[in-house]
């Protein structure tokens, strides 16, 4: 192709990107945008500090993570208002998993980081190019509140040892935690007081604004406390000193193996990403009105991720906690994240004055995200709706936070999709009434329907697939409630609607009841059938065993041609 040809082709391309572009950045208000990005600025940055120390990487590394992030969801994503860095939800899954193979904050550990990271990133990448977005519906939400539950667990556990001034043991969480009890009695209270301190002035500012940056109130309240009372002394651990300046791109000593160690936590992370950014996304853009093409977020989300793995931080996600802020301080196009983003830019080179921030002050901070992502109240509403989805959601929140990560969401899918086929394979056949006055038919439910059968006909409705697991079900429900009825009825009407599949087993079993009810001079109708089911009866012979007359459109045509006189 001659490079003519070429720049025409490259042409349209462009010209889309620009006005997508035009589209995202257009009708920013400045002062709305640089009020909004200042907000986000003052929430973000001890966020990122915090969540760099929970993923077990380099204080320095949230900091890359955010601008990653932001920069690349600004040209790539579609919602206006989403903020996209380190977060507290992923970094305790990979950092559970990375850790049994490489001391955290090492250089292996973050080689590894970052090549999870790009998985991560071309994984949600490609689920958002490929319009593969229905795989994250595999973690249902009481797989999620108890998988979050979890989540929040590790974190409080792995911050204890931070909060209360003790020695860090390492290991799971139950060795963790169990260290922890056995050394309460050495807490250092300087430190504890600190972490409540801190605690208290994030959760007042919640509760009073949530533009408040109380987070980078506490942090930085707490740094000038240790410095000017000489709390080190009195044994206030800080981070000491802090890596700053540009990141180093690239992957370091890269290989085969390192690549194949963190696939499958990488799968499990980018399933967490993209059920997250998804569900932000749509929550946000329904709260403020506007349209977002999802699959776009999963490829500005995913290449926020590659970016950060290639910059030496580690995988991104959404944030519902900072997009709240976002859209509360008044931003509404990307102006905002950008503006943030400059402003750490601008920030990293003088990280070296975060050597003085006490540790208890970022545990206490996470402990905080903890509380946010325990939610007590889904909890409940699972536990009222249906005791065995609430035994999932337990299962989960237990497996994740003393087994592993990767377990705890393998057991609660198995799960989830055992009990999802238990329903499938015992659905129910509901017999059906007509409404006086009217041709509406409905199930009859003693006391609670108006509907009333015809004399002589019986109408069922079977609103499943019928398929190998669930066709002997079928059969013996009908057999109860018609073969075994006497007298038997002199018509069978079955309403299709809902029956839109029918498998070979099926077939058969079909084929079966057809033979006894003819056997006992039973008249069959089939109401509301698919085109699809038509289809299915015809393959399978069914369709000329029943005839072509005796196929209706409505249920209140089958039973007036067939009723009996």
């Amino acid at each position: 192709m001659s490079d003519q040809a070429t720049s025409r082709a490259r042409l349209p391309l462009a010209g889309a990107l620009q006005r997508q572009l035009a589209v995202r950045f257009g009708g920013a208000a400045p002062g709305m945008e640089a009020l909004a990005a200042l907000t986000l600025l003052a929430i973000a940055v001890p966020e990122q500090l915090a969540t760099s120390r929970l993923a077990g990487m380099p204080p320095i590394t949230g900091l890359y993570a955010f601008v990653a992030g932001t920069v690349a969801f600004a040209l790539l994503g579609s919602n206006p208002q989403l903020s996209v860095g380190a977060d507290s939800t992923i970094a305790p899954l990979f950092a559970a998993a990375l850790t049994t193979v490489a001391p955290q904050q090492s250089h292996h550990y973050v080689v590894l980081a970052g090549v999870l990271a790009v998985e991560v990133g071309v994984f949600v990448a490609v689920v958002g190019v490929l319009r593969l977005g229905w795989i994250a519906e595999f973690l249902s939400t009481p797989i999620i509140t108890g998988f979050l539950a979890g989540v929040a667990v590790i974190i409080v556990v792995h911050q204890l040892p931070d909060v209360l001034g003790l020695a860090s043991p390492g290991g799971s969480t139950v060795h963790r935690l169990g260290d922890v009890l056995s050394h309460l009695g050495h807490a250092n209270g300087w430190t504890f007081g600190m972490a409540a301190g801190v605690f208290a002035i994030v959760e007042l500012s919640e509760r009073i604004d949530r533009r408040f940056p109380g987070a980078l109130v506490g942090l930085v309240a707490s740094t000038i406390l240790v410095g000017a009372a000489g709390l080190a002394s009195h044994g206030v651990a800080v981070l000491g000193s802090v890596a700053h300046g540009a990141p180093t791109f690239g992957l370091g000593d890269l290989s085969w193996t390192t690549v194949h160690q963190v696939l499958p936590v990488s799968v499990v992370v980018a399933l967490v990403v993209i059920s997250q950014t998804a569900a932000t996304s749509r929550a946000f853009a329904d709260e403020g009105g506007y349209q977002v093409d999802v699959g776009r977020d999963f490829v500005g989300v995913g290449a926020g991720s590659v970016l950060a793995g290639l910059s030496g931080s580690f995988a991104v996600n959404a944030s519902p906690a900072r997009t709240a802020a976002v859209a509360t301080a008044g931003g509404r196009t990307p102006w905002t994240g950008l503006g943030a983003a400059a402003a750490v830019v601008v920030l990293v080179p003088a990280a070296g004055i975060l050597k003085d921030v006490p540790i208890a002050t970022l545990g206490a901070i996470l402990v905080y995200v903890a509380t946010r992502i325990f939610h007590v109240d889904d909890l409940r509403a699972v536990l009222h709706f249906d005791v065995f989805e609430f035994g999932l959601t337990v299962v989960t929140l237990l497996t994740v936070a003393f087994v592993g990560v990767e377990q705890g969401i393998a057991v609660a899918v198995v799960l989830a999709l055992v009990e999802r086929t238990r329903l499938s394979a015992r659905p129910s056949v509901h017999e059906m009434g007509r409404i006086p006055g009217t041709t509406s038919w409905e199930p009859l439910r003693e006391g609670r329907s108006s509907a009333v059968p015809v004399p002589g006909v019986v109408v069922l409705l079977f609103a499943q697939p019928l398929y190998y697991l669930n066709s002997e079900h079928f059969r013996t429900q009908v057999d109860e409630m018609v073969l075994q009825r006497r007298p038997p009825p002199q018509v069978v009407v079955l309403d299709t609607v809902g029956l839109h599949d029918v498998d070979f087993t099926g077939s058969r079993v079909v084929r079966g009841l057809l033979d006894e009810l003819y056997h006992l001079h039973i008249t069959v109708g089939i109401a509301r059938a698919g085109d699809h089911l038509v289809e299915n009866f015809r393959r399978s012979g069914l369709y000329d065993r029943i005839g072509a007359d005796h196929f209706y459109e409505s249920t209140d045509a089958a039973v007036t041609a067939l009723a009996p006189r």
